[in-house]
């Protein structure tokens, strides 16, 4: 039998005073790789604890979601005795990631430069909504809000100018800032250990879901002397949607001009071959909408199934359309084991997701530990920490 290896962050200490969702998700990701996160929490505790539904109080299925394998400490900031304790924990530290405005933290006698000169090594970490370089920085932030000053909700608009403005029915910039946040802490780990050094880090979310939305939806304005024609036209064409088969929904998705090819071959359609639209991109492109409007007339004339089955033979890119209850039956969610049910010392049987992310000699782990109860592991904590 194998030695078993340590985990990838082993040895790597946090301290998490972050709420909600955009930071609780990053050190979530940081200890599936067997980070030791120590979840700081007012005597209150994270909001998102009160979030339903629950099976009993300050356990809600969201704050399940994003605080497994963390220890809970309460601490009251707004006493010396809470400060002072904070302070000794962070002196041993490798990271401290932090939700809260610059201003308050400074008040706090937390800011990064004065927590660095006690602690050299330490990498602080800002999850904040906007940059403090810029007019918004000491703004409030939440995901509704950032998705609507970054264009997030007005793509609902570009694509359809009667359309009002919508917001992604998930809290997209809040989770987006938390991937960023992980790699952001993982990056700046990686310098530290080729330096010794330690830095801060600033992770706003109004900049990374505006970076994010750019990458596609820059388009022509990459090359305008002053932006203006922004919008990836692909993206936003009204057509581009699942189409409807004989019992339900489906994405049908050619996008080269061989796969547009076998496409019309497949359904019998050889007067396309020659057709502009199958073989010159940009022609097909600045029609894209047509295109697409195509195939949705195409598909009520065969069922899903067999929809798959064609383009599958094809070699055409095809999935069904599933809904989120539907998950837990999909095949290969199934196979890999996606779901898992843990036993969770007070909330009993839950269901939690696997980490996406496969290594290959150290493995992340969903089941290290599950979510605390708020300061379940306070007295643990404190004890280990030495007095002034």
């Amino acid at each position: 039998m194998s030695e078993a290896r340590p985990a990838l962050l082993s040895g790597v200490r946090i301290i998490d005073m972050t709420s909600v969702v955009f930071g609780p998700l990053a050190t979530q990701m940081l200890g599936d790789l067997g980070a030791d996160v120590i979840k700081v929490e007012s005597p209150e505790g994270d909001m998102l604890r009160q979030v339903q539904p629950a099976q009993s109080p300050g356990m809600g299925a969201a704050f399940l979601g994003v605080n497994r394998n963390k220890r809970s400490v309460v601490l009251d900031l707004k006493t010396d005795d809470g400060r002072r304790s904070l302070r000794r924990l962070l002196r041993d530290a490798d990271v401290f990631i932090s939700s809260i405005r610059p201003a308050a933290l400074a008040r706090l006698s937390l800011a990064p430069d004065a927590l660095r000169r006690e602690n050299p090594r330490l990498i602080t970490v800002a999850a904040v909504g906007f940059g403090s370089d810029g007019p918004y920085r000491d703004k409030p932030a939440y995901d509704d809000s950032v998705q609507a000053v970054s264009g997030m909700a007005g793509l609902a608009t570009m694509r359809d100018p009667g359309a009002p403005p919508s917001y992604a029915p998930t809290i997209l910039a809040d989770k987006l800032g938390g991937v960023t946040a992980a790699w952001a802490v993982m990056a700046a780990l990686y310098h530290r250990e080729r330096t010794g050094e330690g830095q801060h880090v600033e992770v706003p979310m109004f900049e990374t879901l505006a970076s994010f939305l750019l990458v596609e939806h820059m388009a022509a304005a990459t090359f305008e002397d002053l932006p203006q024609s922004f919008g990836y036209s692909r993206m936003l064409v009204p057509h581009r949607r699942p189409v409807q088969t004989k019992d339900g929904y489906i994405t049908i998705l050619p996008y080269s001009n061989a796969q547009w090819a076998r496409f019309f071959r497949a359904i019998g359609r050889e007067d396309m071959l020659c057709h502009p639209w199958v073989t010159n991109m940009d022609e097909r492109s600045r029609n894209i909408g047509a295109v697409y409007d195509m195939v949705g007339q195409f598909a009520p004339s065969r069922t899903t199934q067999e929809w798959i089955d064609l383009m599958e033979g094809a070699d055409i890119p095809v999935m069904p359309v599933r809904m989120l209850p539907d998950l837990p039956q999909d095949p290969h969610i199934e196979a890999i084991g996606f779901f898992q049910r843990v036993a969770h010392p007070t909330e009993g049987a839950i269901w939690t997701t696997k980490p996406p992310v496969k290594f290959s000699v150290t493995p992340a782990r969903h089941d290290l530990r599950p979510a605390p109860r708020l300061g379940e592991h306070t007295e643990e904590i404190l004890s280990g920490v030495v007095e002034d």
